[in-house]
């Protein structure tokens, strides 16, 4: 079988290496059409093949800068003549632009797509032009049941393919008191309650790993008087990695955005337990897992005492780790290319 996954914005391109190369791994012919990165290096292809496609002009003149987005919409067409130039026998699309794409995107060949990010912005103010996107596809697939939910209200019935965690093992620098908020700081990611919930939680330590999409000056002032360690920009993997290791919990307290967290399977998989917030699907590797704990979305009270728990009981954190590590030995990049096959095989 011959698959096209497509990320045109290269969005997740972790994701999309570690999808490609299990797939390639069962057996299947996999190229990965998307866009050069901007932000760093990709990892190297792993018996796929890798055609960038995509935005050859603004991903290269701009980082985040707003005059790459003119010049993005304008190149879009161009991709997507690229991408319907490609013979497969499935198409999975990773992510879309959804307003340039609702007028622009048919697929032409049976065709998936992974609705990773589905919370208020795609269901609030624009259900038709999702119903309108997601119809076009033969399958559409989700990481969570809450995710599945959430399409059952725009009347698509979706697939669950649990997001399998990136596993690695840093080396432990844990000195028991360091709470790590880890990933891209966007609004929803919830800075401001994970600074609130460790200086409740008395004797911790912050640290703040990641490249800011907004000012990080209010951050900083609400952090007066409380421990934190600011390392900012975009992290080669020896920092995540060295950020891993010194964890003793990490913690997740999202508003509802999406259905799943790159970020909070990325810890769980290096042995770090979560503290989250129940939004999405977020909560639901944490649970099955034992990973850590759920608190109920925007209680503040409980989400620091959830850290004091962990970093008072060294049992609970145990258990904890414990639970973090099942979740590395189930959550396979095989055990999912396996289960995307058999999607494949029922629309191929």
């Amino acid at each position: 079988m011959r698959v096209v996954l497509a990320d045109p914005p290269a969005f997740t391109p972790t994701y999309d290496h570690e999808l490609a190369a299990a797939l390639a791994r069962g057996g299947v012919d996999v190229e990965l059409v998307t866009s050069r990165f901007r932000f760093g290096e990709t990892p190297a292809p792993d018996g796929y093949a890798r055609r960038e496609l995509f935005y050859p002009l603004s991903s290269r003149l701009f980082r985040r800068s707003r005059l790459r987005l003119p010049l993005k919409i304008a190149e879009h067409p161009f991709g997507l003549a690229a991408l319907r130039a490609r013979r497969a026998d499935v198409l999975h699309m990773q992510w879309l632009v959804p307003e340039l794409d609702v007028r622009l995107f048919r697929p032409q060949m049976p065709s998936v797509f992974t609705a990773h990010d589905l919370l208020p912005r795609r269901t609030a103010r624009k259900q038709q032009l999702w119903r309108r996107l997601l119809e076009r596809f033969d399958r559409v697939i989700v990481h969570s049941e809450r995710g599945r939910e959430t399409l059952a209200g725009l009347d698509v019935d979706a697939t669950v393919i649990p997001h399998p965690v990136f596993p690695s093992d840093p080396e432990r620098r844990d000195d028991g008191r360091t709470i790590l908020c880890f990933g891209v700081i966007r609004p929803y990611k919830g800075l401001s309650d994970a600074i609130e919930a460790v200086r409740r939680a008395g004797e911790a330590r912050l640290l703040v790993a990641g490249d800011p999409l907004e000012p990080m000056e209010p951050y900083r002032t609400a952090a007066q008087g409380v421990d934190v360690e600011w390392r900012l920009g975009y992290l080669p993997q020896a920092e995540v990695d060295r950020a891993l290791g010194e964890a003793t919990i990490a913690l997740f307290p999202y508003r509802p955005e999406l259905d799943q967290s790159g970020a909070l399977l990325r810890a769980i998989c290096a042995g770090v337990p979560a503290v989250a917030y129940d939004v999405g699907g977020v909560a639901e590797p944490i649970r099955t897992f034992g990973a850590g704990r759920v608190v109920p979305a925007g209680d503040l009270e409980a989400l620091a005492a959830a850290v004091q728990e962990l970093l008072s009981d060294s049992t609970a954190l145990e258990s904890a780790r414990a639970g973090a590590r099942r979740a590395r030995d189930e959550l396979t990049w095989d055990a999912a290319a396996r289960a995307h096959l058999g999607v494949y095989e029922e629309i191929a």
